[in-house]
């Protein structure tokens, strides 16, 4: 239209949705009101905001019934303690550490910057919480605090968490040892070797329904995982002295027997 004299900042516009109250556009006039500042003065901002994050996708309308501040406050609380717990120093080599939260920690550096670009907020959060858990479950599983994976996993936590939980963040990498301010931080780069997958869980149904799952290699060939579907015990009893008339078989993932009789 020739209004301006620059180049536009963006390249495509998005519209956020809006928070609306029992279904309905929130009005003064109808009453139908949340006071903001009640919330932050009983949750806080950061849990306010990971609260509405969450919700949903950015461009959707949230029914504040929806949004969980309760919920995003014990989340921020267990990410929070993670950071208390850890005992390994500042410049130990992660290499070391638990394989499996390491596996865990990479998807999600790899998953997250992807995340950022398509403004999935919500699943981002919802892929923190799953590596908090895991971190919970590596710590109280026998690896310990002290383990370097931990430590990997709870600093990767806190630097994304920067970017919608910003006073959290800061006092997490402040109690794991590091100066300020964690918005200045770099996010590491995720290892390709850590992505590959060494096993799968494979499914086998009989008739239609899941009657086994096989943690198998996900490299197993096709031959090679219908041979172990058909010598697992369950498969056997669904099986019975019923005819296989069709088996379909797609490695690493599934095995599925037709069955007549």
């Amino acid at each position: 239209m020739g209004l301006i004299d620059f180049t536009e900042p963006f390249s495509s516009l998005i519209n956020q949705g809006m928070v609306i109250l029992d279904g309905a556009k929130m009005s003064k006039s109808k009453g139908n009101l949340v006071l903001f500042q009640e919330e932050l003065n009983k949750y806080g901002a950061d849990a306010l905001r990971v609260g509405l994050a969450f919700a949903g996708p950015v461009e959707d309308d949230k029914d504040w019934a929806d949004v969980s501040t309760t919920g995003a406050q014990k989340f921020l609380a267990r990410a929070m303690r993670l950071s208390h717990e850890v005992a390994s120093p500042v410049d130990v080599l992660f290499k070391d550490g638990n394989a499996v939260l390491r596996r865990g920690t990479h998807h999600l550096l790899a998953e997250a910057p992807g995340l950022i670009e398509q403004t999935k907020f919500n699943v981002l959060v919802a892929r923190l919480m799953e590596l908090v858990n895991l971190t919970r479950k590596t710590i109280d599983s026998g690896a310990g605090a002290a383990d370097p994976a931990v430590r990997e996993a709870v600093e990767t936590v806190a630097v994304m968490l920067d970017l919608i939980a910003p006073h959290t963040a800061e006092e997490m990498w402040e109690a794991l040892g590091h100066e300020p301010s964690v918005g200045l931080v770099t996010w590491r780069q995720a290892d390709p070797a850590l992505l590959v997958e060494d096993s799968v869980t494979a499914v086998v149904q009989v008739g239609g329904k899941v009657r086994a799952q096989l943690e198998v290699s996900a490299k197993i060939s096709e031959a090679e995982l219908e041979a172990l579907a058909r010598g697992d015990e369950r498969v056997i009893r669904a099986i019975g002295d019923k005819e296989i008339v069709k088996v379909i078989v797609r490695a690493p993932k599934i095995v599925s027997f037709a069955v007549k009789g």
